[in-house]
């Protein structure tokens, strides 16, 4: 693999900075059970990155990016339920959705290259 670091890996950086993202944009929140369920599932994409990259082994690495991404989707559907019951704005929605299919589609490339015979 070409890093020496997951924290080199832009998918890593990107999954860091939309869970700060989430974390500012929900902070006044006063669903607390929805805001939970959110900040939980953003800080656990790019903690998945980070855990897999350290496991030694790209079996193990692809697992936790598959799980990583699979976070991803679950924020985007939290996404679209948080607007619908007004928790978020249209604009925030739009934006963090978009930043997270740019995630995961990211996520999909990388186990792609690590992959054997991919």
């Amino acid at each position: 693999m070409g890093y020496r670091s997951f924290e080199e890996l832009e998918v890593w950086k990107l999954g860091c900075s939309l869970a700060v993202r989430v974390y500012e944009t929900l902070k006044d929140c006063r669903d607390y059970g929805m805001k939970d369920q959110m900040t939980r599932s953003a800080v656990s994409i790019s903690s998945n990155i980070a855990e897999g990259a350290e496991r030694d082994s790209k079996q193990e690495f692809i697992r936790f990016l598959h799980i990583a991404k699979g976070s991803s989707a679950e924020l985007r559907t939290q996404m679209y339920i948080a607007h619908q019951i007004g928790v978020i704005n249209n604009d925030v929605q739009k934006e963090l959705t978009e930043e997270l299919k740019k995630i995961s589609a990211m996520l999909h490339a990388l186990i792609k290259s690590i992959k054997p015979n991919a």
